[in-house]
């Protein structure tokens, strides 16, 4: 006999589905706060790797100047907005307000770091033309390649290495970065965090890197003076409210904001094999 009588119940919290909310990026570079205008005009310079010298046949002091660029990052607005209607909000099986108030604020967090990954794609600077294994030997190689440059790889606040999950997957198996007695911060245990400083370097994990999951993953190892972010002064703008005439509910976050290599001399790309990870 089948029982007709049955009920049926909803949970009213809400699951978030599985996304990128914050920006991952946006810590580790030049950010520069623009008051006004659509350019934000950074200023890199040096001696251009110029060399002490003698005094002239004259008796005098030989003169020369400096090395100044001014890379131009170039604003444009970026905007993710989202509607439901007042039937909608009221028939919902849990709270859609928050899950539009936050979703806006997640969109535009994965478009700074997407700008900042472009800009990171344009550096000329690469290790390797096949995928290497992402080893003890391919990350020293890399710092290496940095130090070459000049790069300060001792400044160990503002080195960073975005790798992809299939590559902090081989990280996770070098002895020295998951051993005890090798670092201050056990990785195989205790809470999560953002970013591990290993090696003099600040590794962090971003889904969003060239071509993830293949054999051509591209890792950005560099160091923050290399890359530049300019946003609006006030950071980004969140809104929402309720239209009475059409009887509906809208979010909105909004941001003037782009990303501009400034050194290709502060950043080396990797290519690494993700794929056994990915089919696994």
């Amino acid at each position: 006999m089948t029982d007709t009588a049955t009920q049926v119940q909803y949970r009213q919290e809400l699951i978030a589905q599985a996304e990128q909310g914050v920006s991952l990026f946006r810590n580790s570079v030049t950010t520069f706060f623009v008051i006004q205008g659509n350019q934000a005009i950074f200023l890199t310079g040096g001696t251009g790797g110029a060399e002490a010298t003698s005094r002239g046949p004259q008796g005098l002091i030989p003169s020369r100047t400096d090395t100044v660029t001014n890379p131009a990052c170039t604003l444009q607005e970026w905007h993710d907005k989202v509607r439901r209607t007042k039937f909608n909000i009221f028939t919902a099986q849990g709270n859609m307000r928050m899950l539009m108030q936050k979703g806006v604020v997640k969109v535009i967090n994965r478009k700074a770091d997407d700008l900042i990954i472009a800009e990171l794609a344009n550096a000329t600077l690469q290790l390797n033309s096949t995928a290497l294994p992402f080893n003890l030997d391919t990350i020293s190689k890399a710092q290496a390649l940095l130090g070459q440059q000049d790069v300060d790889i001792e400044d160990e606040s503002n080195i960073f290495y975005a790798i992809t999950p299939a590559a902090r997957n081989y990280l996770n198996q070098i002895k020295e970065f998951a051993s005890a007695d090798y670092v201050e911060v056990k990785v195989l245990d205790g809470p999560a965090v953002k970013m591990k400083r290993w090696l003099g370097i600040n590794f962090f994990v971003s889904n969003r890197l060239p071509g993830r999951t293949t054999a051509s993953e591209t890792c950005f190892l560099f160091h923050r003076d290399g890359i530049g972010y300019a946003i609006n002064t006030g950071d980004m703008e969140v809104e929402g409210d309720y239209n009475k005439e059409e009887s509906y509910y809208w979010d909105r976050a909004s941001a003037f904001m782009g990303a501009k290599l400034l050194l290709t001399t502060h950043v080396v790309k990797t290519l690494h094999d993700g794929s056994a990870v990915a089919s696994s």
